[in-house]
């Protein structure tokens, strides 16, 4: 046994059927095969998973006790391995707490160097402040007054008879230099004269200034004598940071200063968040052509509140305004008087206000919080920081600018930085780590996010990469690095960038597997080991393990995708549409450059571009808010754009997107696609279960009655992490049955209620092949390559990709419409060759069917089919914003500029497309 490899035998998790491989260590490793064949299963279920156990096994007895309760993945033995890290395309951050700079740590390495060097201003001001020491001021006042007369002063409010003890005898009294025994009368305080020289350097002035110093409490007072009272001047030094002209004391630096996340650093307004949390008109209003009348005030048309609405009304009426009139054509006056209320009404603000005295009860919580919107902090701006904090500039910017600035303008501020011998001293190191994680956020593609994002507004694909560019940055060795997928989100201009980290990372000493589809990623690769040859029941094989260059010569099904035995081929015509467009003129939000974009209908358009080139913020922040405000689902406020055209081409908008269907175990599948009813009800129609007077409520897990009432019917119970993401664990009573077991005895053609929730889709259909109505919705499901997902499977351990297209089921199952724009942003996330035909066609159908799709998409296979190609770049943040290119797939390649035609070209030119 040779201890350079990872050596596994009698995987049998999940769907794994009893796999015994060998893997060679400190190579890069790509793992592939079709959906569902056991990918995840081998790679973070059983590898990384045992790589965890052995970490658990190396802490406390006490920490073993909570973290043994979870399950060991299901193999005999797996020998030589590594301490594992998983790199998951999630994104578990929920808090606004937390951004790009913190999860980063640059964040953190800023605080200290402005702790250190940066330079104090007047926040009132801005003029710059300065904190002295006596060194300090002994060397100004030699290197600016050397050979003039001085007087070495400091301000007592001690009893003179005190400070004659102390042997100090004379005081500037009026501009002249007198005995404090001539005092009569006692001064609240006196500039005690503690020497009178001329100023070089020597000890003597060294002396001077620290005895001052010490009696004058850190300040002291300088008055240069010269020639003429124009040459005469009184310099003030002290230790704290004080304007004098504007009488304001800052406090010196220190790291906790500048964090946002603690009481010295936060904004007192918004206590670090940036934002405050207000009642919006948009939200108590959403629709504003509804009148008065209507119900145009959303909290008021609830039957609780119908009181404070007729008490408005009669009013109203006594005022002579007329409550029909649609809400936006209301004067502004009367606007403000509905939320201010008069002397005769109460209005909306003080609606708020009294079930603000409420908020302890649940229900009057969540009530208030569908009202409230996020608002910029009109204390800090939305910095976070006090302005203590904001005090303090590095190259002229204070660290609210810095964290302002994207990975790459962040990493040209420092490039250009020009700091004194004395400062550099101080912050090499510390300016050496910051470059060095602004280099390998470059490199892994995402140098277009700004330090301040919030992390919970990331993909699932930027998180991963950042956590890529931290291991990176810990330069660890003899690791074992497990990634799902790394290039999802990105261009494949960018694709390239991630292979060579990723062989960088294993030359170092470490083992590296990826799970992923992407061609570059696997040509890339040393090892490859395919998995199959289908999913679900038809998959857990190993199809093939060994180097990366036989590989590409085998018969399996990624190779013959690979090198183009197998081809999804390109639309033989390409649907021109009915002539009808959807137009946006003048879109200018975030980095979109006042954009007219203009989609096709009753087409695929595909919207492609760099990672931040303006992709998401044109398709979802400003094409479906726009909708979904016209149509009324969603009133959230769209990115700005001057006008927007063929609204009366559409009925409807609906965005798919990748969140979860579900926050706990207890969603699923079958739940989610409405597809458990009818199949509670033939278990209740069972003769069994009539005979015990079950009822279809006794088959839900999610109302009492047969349900197992340790876990309530969610098959796992959380535990509690709080350090670390709280864990599921399989229930203890049911062991993850989620049912009594005596309803567990009714059965449907041999088997019961749990045993059919574990059936894969494909083998549910098989299964309910005499009930139509079920049929149908399960091989919807498994058009879309979903078929080897559990009808029962957790809703937590769904990929963004498989939730997708969960809803994509659901909206073709539960509706035949037309002329509606589908939106999907990546729907091949997860997706092997061979299933993104399956997509395509169903993709093919809904436009078919009379409607339009609208597609964010960097997967060539997809961008060679789709009808029309906007392609927006040319590249990321400030450099991105502008249509680089818009036509078919073959138009697109002719454009020199465009990323994606350069990509697309020599792809279509290797299955002889184009010559």
């Amino acid at each position: 046994m040779s201890a350079d490899e990872l050596i596994i035998e009698g995987a049998k998790q999940n769907n794994l059927r009893n796999i015994n491989l060998r893997l060679p260590h400190n190579r890069f490793i790509t793992f592939t095969g079709v959906s569902g064949s056991g990918k995840s299963s081998l790679a973070f279920d059983t590898i990384f998973a045992e790589g965890q156990w052995r970490f658990i096994e190396s802490l406390s007895s006490y920490v073993r006790l909570f973290l043994e309760k979870l399950d060991r993945p299901d193999v005999e033995s797996i020998r030589n391995i590594r301490p594992a890290i998983a790199l998951e395309q999630r994104n578990t951050v929920k808090t606004s707490r937390s951004t790009v700079g913190t999860t980063t740590e640059i964040y953190d390495y800023l605080r200290i160097l402005y702790s250190k060097i940066a330079a104090p201003h007047c926040p009132n001001c801005d003029s710059p402040l300065r904190s002295w020491t006596p060194s300090d001021v002994a060397g100004e006042l030699v290197e600016k007054y050397s050979g003039a007369k001085a007087l070495i002063l400091f301000r007592s409010e001690e009893p003179v008879e005190e400070l004659q003890k102390k042997g100090f005898h004379r005081a500037l009294i009026d501009g002249k230099t007198e005995n404090i025994s001539s005092l009569v009368t006692r001064h609240p305080s006196i500039d005690i004269v503690l020497d009178r020289l001329i100023i070089k350097d020597e000890p003597r002035l060294s002396d001077s200034i620290e005895t001052a110093w010490e009696h004058g409490h850190q300040k002291i007072k300088v008055d240069i004598i010269g020639d003429t009272p124009e040459s005469s001047r009184s310099i003030h030094f002290q230790s704290e940071l004080r304007c004098t002209e504007c009488d304001i004391v800052i406090t010196k630096p220190q790291p906790l200063l500048f964090s946002f996340n603690h009481p010295l650093g936060a904004c007192p307004e918004c206590k670090g968040f940036g934002n405050t949390l207000t009642y919006s008109e948009d939200t108590i209003v959403p629709d504003k052509d509804l009148s008065l009348q209507q119900g145009a005030i959303e909290p008021w048309s609830k039957p609780a509140a119908r009181w404070w609405y007729r008490q408005f009304a009669k009013a109203a009426k006594s005022r002579g305004l007329d409550l029909k009139v649609p809400y936006k054509e209301l004067p502004g006056e009367i606007k403000r008087l509905i939320f201010t209320g008069a002397s005769d009404f109460y209005g909306i603000d003080d609606f708020f206000k009294e079930l603000e005295g409420k908020r302890y009860k649940l229900h009057v919580r969540v009530f208030l919080s569908r009202y409230r919107r996020a608002e910029k902090c009109a204390h800090c701006r939305g910095d976070r920081l006090r302005e203590e904090a904001l005090a303090f500039k590095i190259g002229g910017l204070n660290i609210a600018r810095l964290s302002d600035m994207s990975v790459s303008q962040l990493s040209g501020f420092f490039a250009g930085l020009s700091i004194t011998e004395h400062e550099k001293e101080m912050s090499s190191e510390i300016l050496r780590q910051i470059r060095l994680k602004l280099d390998f956020l470059i490199r892994v593609g995402i140098d277009y996010l700004t330090m301040n994002r919030e992390a919970k507004t990331l993909s699932g694909g930027e998180s991963q990469r950042i956590n890529l560019s931290n291991q990176l940055a810990s330069k660890l060795t003899g690791t074992l690095y497990v990634l799902d997928e790394p290039t999802v989100g990105l261009h494949s201009r960018d694709v390239s960038r991630i292979a060579g980290i990723l062989k960088e990372l294993s030359a170092a000493g470490n083992t590296v597997i990826a799970v992923e589809h992407d061609r570059a990623i696997i040509d890339s690769s040393e090892w490859v080991v395919e998995l199959g040859p289908g999913g679900g029941e038809k998959g857990g094989n190993l199809v093939y393990s060994g180097p990366k260059e036989a590989f590409l010569k085998s018969d399996t099904l990624t190779a013959r995708y690979l090198n183009n035995t197998n081809l999804i081929p390109v639309p033989y015509v390409r649907k021109k549409g009915t002539g009808k467009a959807l137009i946006i003129k003048g879109a200018s939000g975030h980095n979109l450059k006042h954009i007219d974009i203009r989609v096709p209908l009753h087409t695929v358009t595909c919207v492609t571009g760099v990672s931040g080139s303006g992709k998401s913020t044109i398709v979802k922040d400003t094409i479906y808010t726009a909708l979904a405000s016209h149509f009324k689902v969603d009133f959230a406020p769209p990115q700005p754009f001057e006008t927007i055209e063929g609204l009366e081409h559409l009925k409807g908008v609906k965005i798919i997107d990748q969140a979860p269907i579900g926050k706990s175990p207890r969603s699923n599948p079958v739940t989610y696609i409405k597809a458990f009813d009818p199949i509670r009800k033939l278990f209740a129609e069972q003769p069994e279960a009539r005979m015990l007077g079950y009822t279809p409520g006794h088959f839900s897990f999610n109302t009492e009655g047969g349900r197992c009432s340790a876990c309530s019917g969610a098959g796992y119970q959380q535990l509690e992490m709080y350090f670390f993401e709280d864990l599921y664990v399989k229930c203890g009573e049911c062991g993850g049955k989620r049912y009594k077991p005596e309803i567990l005895t009714v059965t449907y053609n041999g088997k019961n209620i749990y045993e059919v929730l574990d059936l894969t889709i494909d083998a549910a259909a098989a299964f309910f092949s005499r009930v139509p109505s079920l049929v149908s919705k399960l091989k919807l499901m498994s058009s879309v390559g979903i078929g080897y997902l559990r009808l029962g499977q957790p809703a937590t351990t769904l990929s963004g990709g498989e939730a997708q297209r969960l809803k994509i089921c659901a909206e073709l199952g539960v509706s035949k419409r037309s002329d509606c724009l589908y939106i999907l942003d990546e729907p091949t996330v997860g997706l092997h060759p061979d299933d993104i035909g399956k997509l395509l066609n169903v993709l093919n159908d809904l436009v078919d069917a009379g409607n339009s799709v609208l597609l964010v998409e960097h997967n060539p296979d997809v961008i060679k089919s789709a009808d029309w190609i906007i392609d927006i770049g040319p590249e990321g943040g400030d450099g991105g914003g502008h249509i680089v290119a818009e036509g078919t797939p073959e138009e697109i390649t002719a454009h020199r500029q465009s990323y994606t035609g350069q990509y697309l070209r020599p792809y279509l030119q290797s299955l002889n497309y184009l010559s």
